[in-house]
């Protein structure tokens, strides 16, 4: 009785303590879907994310008047968020970022070849996470107010939700308060960060701020003076222009590179024999900005010669920036004559791929339903297919007209688990026992095989061809973990120099002309356009040939790395100290790394074409 009127007195500050106790759950129970928060999410940071989900908890209380239609809002979105990112994490080995949001459509499209059997784990925080949702239908105590009532405490809710997230984008405040605000690393930011103030803080970087500098009139000058500068042995006769064949092959990669393992046969033997030192080709490994996915990005760097240096890391050019024409190696090359085909086996919807490739400069565009005689390996159509398209266009381009075609290829899409569309594996690695990795190595070896007839194919025609091929990025972790613990590493925990090794695939220029051969000739995907033209002899634009004298300061730039020659690496994955010690400094950038920040804005979102 007396515990009865005790509450009936103190009504109000009882239901406001109860009430207040579950979104702090929902906190934590979202957390421990990848990892334990009271071990791993800093001090500041769990409390920050506790305001983050009480205001959003009391801003639904005053809207909807009844709390457990709040609190369960508040549970089922946690849980869906939880979820979301636990499966991007395990997929793509990096957290779910807002500007994911763009690529549902192209996570839906793949989502069915991989595997969704959640851990004994996921199914525990699912299950506390139902039962809570269920136990709400007895927290109903409600406001009695009008709407019109609630709709002043409602505006101060979002207007105070709105003055924390900015708070937390800034960076004096995310010194002060010991937040970890480096984007190059998201999933150790995810973890100690915690997700919801790390979604607020990415929330900062959807829209990219013009450089410090920049002016149109600024940007044009600069990229003039760059006009004329061509100094490679460049043809000159029109007519003679190679055909430039791409293969970007979807996630062709050589995993030796992160450690020596065993199998049972070679998994890519043409390629390692170009490597050895052929005639008239080019190798080397190429340093991309992704890893395990967003393919996309890999795409954009290649074709438009820009970085995803200046963006923010998980962004997707294709998704959130290219609406309009954009200058790219496919609109050059059709200014000077070129047919250019773009090519995928896939949705054309995928990436935006159908929208944005007109506006690259591509003419012809092929996807799946564009693909005769379609052979599938797994559930995607095949590279031998892809390969085919390739030369079934070439031999019916227009007479005397060179050809630029740009082929991404799906057979070697993850997961790697997948066992009911017949598949069998050719290649294991000895002792690791990991399906996965063999079924992705029997992948890569039949692209390998595939590469050596396209190769075998034009070294036979009379037409000067270049063929470029390279991966867009390595498997996810669930291929490499076992590569890498054979070799003293643990996916979870590497080292920024272990680190960079999961961002390198190899690369092939081959020619069936004279071009001068290299081997070991590392670089980036922003370069490799450019680098491309310089071997085939054709005349570089402004904009590349920029990039090739940049490329001699900057040998790599990349979204996890930038090197400079004859000086320290200025890597994104060591420059950790400044901003976690509280160190105002910035380490300054060079005048052509600076143009380079010039010059990409401009073209990317300042085009005068625009």
């Amino acid at each position: 009785m007396m515990i009865k009127k005790i509450y009936k007195k103190y009504e109000i500050i009882f239901n406001v303590i109860f009430f207040s106790i579950f979104p702090i759950m929902a906190f934590y129970l979202m957390e421990f879907y990848d990892h334990n928060p009271f071990e791993e999410v800093r001090f500041m940071a769990g409390f920050f994310n506790i305001i983050l989900f009480e205001l959003i908890a009391w801003i639904l209380y005053f809207v909807t008047g009844r709390a457990k239609w709040a609190l369960r809002a508040v549970f089922i979105v946690a849980m869906v968020f939880g979820l979301i990112n636990h499966y991007v994490m395990l997929f793509r080995s990096t957290p779910f970022v807002p500007w994911d949001i763009f690529s549902i459509g192209t996570a839906t499209s793949v989502a069915s070849n991989y595997d969704f059997a959640p851990t004994a784990g996921v199914v525990v925080v699912t299950v506390i996470f139902i039962a809570l949702i269920m136990l709400m239908h007895f927290v109903d105590f409600r406001i009695k107010w009008k709407f019109r009532l609630r709709l002043i405490p409602t505006v101060l809710g979002i207007l105070a939700l709105c003055l924390f997230v900015n708070a937390l984008q800034d960076e004096d405040f995310q010194t002060d308060n010991y937040l970890y605000p480096f984007l190059f690393t998201p999933a150790y930011m995810t973890k100690v960060n915690g997700m919801a103030v790390t979604f607020a803080m990415d929330l900062k970087f959807v829209a990219v701020d013009k450089p410090d500098g920049y002016s149109r009139q600024k940007a044009k000058e600069l990229l003039d003076s760059y006009a004329g500068t061509d100094d490679n042995t460049a043809i000159t006769d029109k007519s003679d222009y190679p055909n430039i064949i791409v293969v970007m092959d979807e996630a062709f990669s050589d995993l030796s590179v992160l450690g020596g393992f065993d199998t049972n046969t070679d998994y890519m033997p043409f390629v390692h024999s170009l490597e050895k030192g052929n005639e008239n080709t080019i190798t080397g490994y190429l340093n991309t900005s992704v890893c395990g996915g967003n393919t996309a990005d890999t795409e954009f760097e290649f074709l438009t010669g820009n970085t995803m240096a200046f963006l923010p890391v998980g962004s997707i050019p294709y998704q959130q920036y290219i609406k309009s024409t954009t200058p790219s190696l496919a609109s050059y090359l059709k200014s000077i004559g070129y047919a250019t085909y773009a090519q995928h086996p896939y949705y054309g919807s995928g990436w935006n791929r159908d929208t944005v490739y007109p506006l690259l400069g591509f003419d012809n565009l092929s996807f799946m339903q564009d693909y005769s005689n379609q052979r599938f390996v797994r559930k995607y159509i095949s590279d031998e297919t892809s390969f085919d398209r390739i030369i079934e266009t070439y031999e019916n381009k227009p007479d005397g007209q060179p050809a630029f075609i740009f082929n991404v290829t799906m057979q070697n899409h993850g997961g790697y688990t997948d066992t009911y569309y017949g598949f069998d594996n050719t290649v294991t690695a000895d002792k690791l026992n990991n399906s996965a990795l063999d079924q992705y190595l029997s992948l890569i070896k039949l692209t390998d095989e595939d590469l050596k007839s396209l190769i075998e194919y034009f070294s036979n025609v009379d037409e000067k061809t270049i063929v470029v091929f390279f991966g867009d990025h390595q498997p996810n972790d669930t291929v490499a973990s076992s590569v890498l613990a054979a070799n003293g590493m643990d996916y979870n925990n590497l080292s920024n120099e272990e680190l960079k090794l999961r961002y390198q695939v190899p690369y092939v220029i081959w020619a069936n002309y004279d071009i001068d051969e290299a081997a070991g000739k590392d670089t980036s995907v922003n370069y490799l356009a450019a680098n491309v033209l310089k071997a085939a002899g054709v005349p570089t634009n402004d904009y590349q040939s920029f990039l090739l004298k940049l490329q001699e300061e900057y040998p790599i730039i990349s979204a996890v790395r930038t090197d400079k020659t004859a000086d320290k690496t200025l890597d994104k994955a060591s420059n950790k100290s400044d901003k976690a010690t509280g160190s105002k400094k910035k380490q300054a950038d060079s005048d052509m790394l600076n143009d380079y920040k010039l010059l990409q804005y401009y073209r990317l979102f300042d085009w005068e074409d625009k």
